[in-house]
């Protein structure tokens, strides 16, 4: 090979390099609110017990967060809307929820959107948009969840 042709081989090279770092580095520098509908079980006094995990994955410290979410049975109907109340989070923390749906057993349950966000108010009192734009909502769960 030319040596011209192994220089332009090494600069492609080394411009990869570079572009991939900055790919990374920008990927590691996204801060997000992580909200995973974790476990659903029915209880003995006929709810349904929903465990979430929520994860702050930002340099924020939260006062107050909660989402308005719709509740969707097997048809595909909305049965109703509520407000899940998170509280306080701090910056970089998960924290582990259950709320019990009373009269619903998890199989009656198809779907839970977030509908809106009740309240997300950083720790000076300012309310914030990231606790929607920064949603990440995933289910582990028979029961979709998302945005």
């Amino acid at each position: 090979m030319s040596k011209s042709f192994n220089g332009v081989i090494r600069g492609l090279a080394i411009a990869g390099f570079f572009a991939l770092g900055a790919t990374t580095a920008f990927a590691q520098d996204e801060s997000s609110f992580d909200l995973q509908l974790n476990a659903a079980a029915d209880t003995t006094a006929g709810s349904c017990r929903l465990t979430y995990v929520a994860t702050n994955q930002s340099d924020q410290a939260f006062d107050r967060t909660a989402y308005e979410v719709g509740i969707f049975n097997a048809e595909g109907a909305v049965t109703r809307l509520l407000v899940l109340e998170f509280g306080s989070l701090v910056a970089g923390k998960t924290k582990i929820l259950q709320f019990d749906l009373a009269e619903s057993s998890c199989a009656s349950i198809s779907r839970i959107v977030v509908n809106d966000v009740a309240a997300c108010t950083l720790s000076d009192g300012t309310e914030s948009e990231f606790c929607l734009s920064n949603l990440v909502a995933s289910s582990r769960t028979a029961i979709q969840f998302g945005i």
